[in-house]
């Protein structure tokens, strides 16, 4: 990127024009492509159907391969008929799904816990070796982010997000029939690493909204991840008092089925180059046979060879090793998160006290959902206030990403004061309890704050491939905590022993290090764009968007974008805007019709 100003993100043209008009438009598109004199620089992507040989992996019936000539299809010409310009309740209502798979996936990942006493009794274990069963799913829970959310972006989301799903509920049942603890471990390991996890649902909001009107759906989704946390818990606590541990992972399937009907009957598709591939597919049998999708250019075995299936599984941790937005905003979201579960961890502690019973010991998890909510509410205003800040500052670099932060810069402070708060209002009667719950809510918003303000940045910043470049933030997040989950109950019980303030000691180190956490979010938000100067990735992708006049681009050749795509983007991007430059000022203007850059 040439200078560190970033282009503005521009209202999103309404195209109303009729399908009839549309055609006529894209036919006059067709004829000044064929004589636009590109052929030599489509002919090297040409080249591969030479001989009959195009195999897309797309059913294209009586379809011929594409000549020379061919066109492929860009948003610009189909904009209306992608996920952007979907209705509100449409949108709405498939994230509404989306917040119930969310919340389903993150139950599965809590619920166990409940179950360690029965595991520990039935198989002559230790619970702290029944506590491997939670570790196991976290850490590969964190694996499977990273594998399942760029394929997501190659075949779609909605065929990623049922296969995650049906093998997930499949894993649940050897576990609950379980003859050994070796089972329940190799079990709960498939399924960890056979959810998709938040990259993916938060990957959909790339394909629905534009950068500029995405958080309100951010801020919807994140709650859903962070709230699934915590109902397990609750509901955990009834499951342990009254029913056998297995019931544990039955409830966890029976909730994952119903997850995965709702969503196998009521989502579409969402992806923006697989619905573009419909929408070129469609139009050709319309009677436009040189309109091509964007992966279908390219042949099969070149889309899905072995160089291509490791750039497509590598590219969420390249991501994470090579980005700095990625890698830092991801290891400050892990952290947070990883203190918070390790706070988490010391209830069952804390409670017994006051003489809590299982159901309350459940209950008490309770504030730290009243902590998101309040979180989430206080959200809505902030974002209301940062997009009134981009609308005036539309050249301003830092009002177009780093505002994303600047609710974080007043909430992330939360962490600290709530982890010190909570160490020393856990003393014991006569101190009552509800101090405690109070600072847990108080922990709640800051752990909300963090992975929302971190979650939308990231959004924005890699658009096209955020669901990649989030998947290292999930990756961290999970795979601290399924690795402090074994430690964590030693850490509260002897951290400190010998002086009787064991939980008071170990609540007050992970509060001193929530501290410098915190100081990292300033940091951050003062260094933001140095941060980005230094990302390949998102300079690249601020140039792509200023060429589409500030909308949200569906794919990068080259870099991190699969280089299947790289062969055939030069000479088709000139192509298509020497066919575009052809059509004249005769066309701009019209209802319908952008004006090209």
């Amino acid at each position: 990127m040439a200078t560190n100003e970033k282009a503005p993100e521009f209202e999103t043209p309404k195209y109303d024009t009729p399908a009839t008009e549309e055609h006529e438009r894209v036919e006059d598109v067709e004829k000044s492509s064929s004589h636009a004199g590109d052929k030599a620089e489509t002919e090297g992507a040409s080249s591969d159907y030479a001989n009959g040989e195009a195999n897309d992996g797309v059913d294209h019936g009586k379809d011929t391969p594409p000549d020379e000539g061919a066109y492929e299809i860009s948003e610009e010409d189909c904009y209306d008929e992608l996920g952007y310009s979907w209705p509100e309740w449409k949108k709405w209502y498939v994230l509404t799904i989306i917040f119930i798979v969310q919340v389903s996936m993150n139950f599965n990942t809590s619920l166990y816990s409940n179950g360690i006493g029965g595991i520990s009794k039935q198989f002559n274990v230790s619970e702290q070796a029944a506590r491997v069963g939670a570790a196991i799913f976290l850490i590969t829970y964190a694996f499977g982010c990273e594998l399942w959310a760029p394929w997501s972006e190659e075949f779609g989301r909605w065929p990623i997000l049922q296969l995650s799903l049906f093998l997930v509920n499949i894993w649940q049942i050897p576990v609950a029939l379980a003859p050994n603890f070796g089972t329940i471990l190799a079990f709960r390991a498939l399924g960890g690493l056979s959810s998709a996890g938040g990259s993916v649902t938060l990957g959909m909001i790339a394909d629905l909204w534009e950068p500029d009107k995405q958080q309100y759906a951010v801020a919807f989704v994140v709650f859903s991840s962070v709230g699934g946390s915590i109902l397990g818990p609750v509901v955990g606590g009834f499951v342990e008092e009254f029913l056998a541990w297995q019931w544990t992972i039955w409830i966890q399937l029976i909730f994952g089925g119903f997850v995965q009907a709702l969503h196998f009957f009521t989502v579409p598709e969402t992806r923006t180059t697989i619905l573009m591939n419909r929408i070129a597919k469609k139009r050709r049998k319309e009677g436009n046979p040189n309109i091509w999708g964007p992966d279908e250019l390219v042949p099969f075995k070149d889309r899905f060879s072995v160089k291509e299936v490791l750039i497509t599984w590598i590219r969420p941790f390249r991501m994470f090793l090579t980005e700095p937005i990625v890698l830092v905003l991801s290891l400050l979201s892990g952290f947070s998160d990883a203190l918070v579960f390790m706070f988490i961890q010391s209830f069952s502690i804390v409670y017994k006290q006051w003489n809590f019973t299982t159901i309350d010991i459940g209950l008490s998890f309770i504030p730290i959902g009243v902590g998101y909510f309040i979180a989430w509410g206080l959200f809505i205003p902030a974002i209301r206030r940062n997009i009134k800040e981009r609308q005036a500052k539309p050249n301003d670099e830092r009002a177009q990403y780093e505002s994303r932060l600047w609710w974080l810069l007043y909430t992330a402070p939360c962490l600290p004061i709530g982890l010190f708060g909570f160490a020393w209002t856990i003393l014991g009667p006569p101190v009552h309890w509800i101090g405690s719950m109070i600072f847990a809510a108080i922990i709640g918003i800051a752990n909300y704050s963090i992975y929302m303000a971190t979650i939308d940045y990231m959004i924005c910043a890699y658009g096209p491939y955020s669901a990649s470049a989030t998947g290292g933030n999930g990756w961290s997040r999970d795979f601290l905590a399924g690795v402090l989950t074994v430690p964590a109950t030693p850490f509260f019980t002897n951290i400190g022993k010998s002086s009787g303030l064991n939980l008071e000691y170990a609540s007050t180190i992970l509060a001193c290090i929530s501290t410098i956490l915190v100081i990292a979010v300033y940091l951050i938000y003062y260094y933001g764009p140095k941060l980005r100067e230094r990302s390949p990735f998102a300079q690249q992708l601020a140039n792509a968007r200023n060429e589409q006049q500030g909308r949200r681009v569906s794919t990068i050749a080259g870099l991190y974008g699969s280089s299947r795509r790289a062969s055939y983007a030069s000479g088709t991007a000139a192509h298509r805007n020497a066919s575009v430059a052809r059509q004249g000022s005769a066309q701009r203007g019209q209802k319908g019709y952008p004006t090209p850059p």
